[in-house]
């Protein structure tokens, strides 16, 4: 039993079962590799992008709620609801961005055989300067920790693997190219190998978890999965995910099977 700022009572019940998660697949069909980040929130190497969670209207909220309470006498009845009222517009931002992160981390579990994703140091970009509340408001440990039970659960193979270099490296021949953060497009100039930039890293992800699990892509290579400059890529919008009943992920998964 829990009780929260907002004053309700939450029960958490754990159950065991007997049921076994499905066996992880020798060679996995579908692989996909995920670069997340801030002006995306994640880019695959199937060419899907969906944007950043905005949730700057709860902010906002939040922001007027505190003012609020700042004005009030501490500890009085008022400031007690007040307090409340605060807690309330936390608690709505921290349940949206959660919702947002299943809804997604349950698409790749689920449909996919193998998916790799960084294994970034949450704690340590949030002690750099800049930008650090987007940083969080991203959330890029949950949703890698969501990732990695729901794989587990669904028998899907996962790997978190080292993020250095994979902006940098060029997916298809290996050499590295120093690249602004800024500059949203890669060139190689040993290979000449284009492609937008994050999908270019989400290869280089691919790569490494299929070297780290073991396994061989049955159908190409992560270089070949990467979309080309000029290549119209599957954008998604953050909001069309945690609107209730949104068919964002849904049609993608559909028709993904359907081809």
């Amino acid at each position: 039993m829990k009780r929260e700022p907002t004053g309700e009572w939450f029960a958490s019940i754990s159950i065991e079962t007997g049921d076994d998660p499905p066996a992880k697949p020798d060679s996995p069909e579908r692989c996909v590799g995920i670069d997340v980040g801030i002006l995306k929130f994640a880019h695959d190497t199937d060419g899907f992008a969906l944007g950043p969670l905005n949730l700057s209207n709860e902010r906002n909220r939040l922001d007027r709620e505190r003012r609020k309470l700042s004005r009030k006498e501490h500890g009085s009845n008022n400031w007690e609801k007040q307090r409340r009222k605060v807690a309330r517009r936390h608690a709505d931002l921290k349940r949206k961005r959660r919702d947002f992160l299943h809804r997604v981390s349950n698409y790749y579990a689920r449909e996919y055989d193998l998916v790799a994703v960084e294994k970034l140091d949450a704690k340590g970009l949030m002690e750099l300067d800049g930008n650090s509340r987007n940083r969080a408001s991203a959330a890029w440990g949950t949703f890698r920790r969501m990732l990695a039970y729901k794989c587990e659960r669904e028998g899907t193979h996962f790997a978190a693997v080292d993020p250095e270099g994979t902006t940098k490296e060029c997916a298809k021949c290996g050499a590295e190219t120093d690249k602004p953060l800024w500059v949203r497009e890669h060139s190689c100039p040993a290979c000449g190998f284009e492609a937008d930039r994050d999908a270019n890293a989400a290869g280089n992800i691919l790569s490494r978890g299929l070297d780290q699990v073991g396994v061989v892509h049955p159908e190409s290579t992560p270089s070949e999965t990467a979309t080309a400059v000029g290549t119209a890529v599957s954008a998604v919008s953050a909001s069309r995910v945690i609107e209730q009943g949104s068919p964002a992920l849904n049609e993608r998964a559909s028709a993904s099977r359907a081809g």
